[in-house]
């Protein structure tokens, strides 16, 4: 009975905050991040999968992955790719990731044109319109406070 007592009055507590939560709505920021009524908004997932291209010397390769992330920098600095990471072994070839924020999957495609892990084939990506939240470009200044080493 107590356990149920407990239970009640945590959810109680949980329910309660939510609607506290609400309150610090700050419309300059849902603007400045182009977020709807959700606090979401429209991006461009990229997956990238093992290319068609898989006879390339090491150096090339090498040389090919380093303009990759050579790009990637790029792209964060116009600030477009808000999220990206490479994917752990697995049966699909997908090798990484991009959460690109992008008005659609064109200008995505265009982004991608100067990646040269992608021109040569190393690379390819497949583009999906994604729905996520309108504050997930926010944190990057972030990833700097944690980050010891660069690639």
């Amino acid at each position: 009975m107590k356990r149920l007592i407990l239970l009640t009055l945590l959810l109680g507590f949980v329910f309660s905050s939510q609607g506290q939560e609400k309150s610090k709505y700050d419309e300059t920021l849902a603007k400045k991040l182009g977020a709807d009524d959700y606090g979401m908004k429209m991006y461009v997932l990229v997956m990238l999968i093992t290319g068609s291209n898989i006879s390339e010397t090491k150096a090339k390769t090498d040389s090919l992955f380093a303009g990759h992330m050579t790009n990637m920098g790029k792209m964060v600095e116009m600030k477009k790719l808000i999220v990206a990471g490479p994917m752990g072994k697995n049966d699909k070839n997908y090798r990484g990731i991009f959460i690109l924020n992008t008005k659609s999957i064109d200008e995505a495609k265009q982004l991608l044109e100067s990646d040269p892990a992608i021109k040569a084939k190393v690379l390819d990506a497949e583009l999906f319109n994604w729905y996520g939240s309108a504050a997930l470009s926010e944190y990057l200044p972030f990833h700097d406070k944690v980050q010891k080493k660069s690639f």
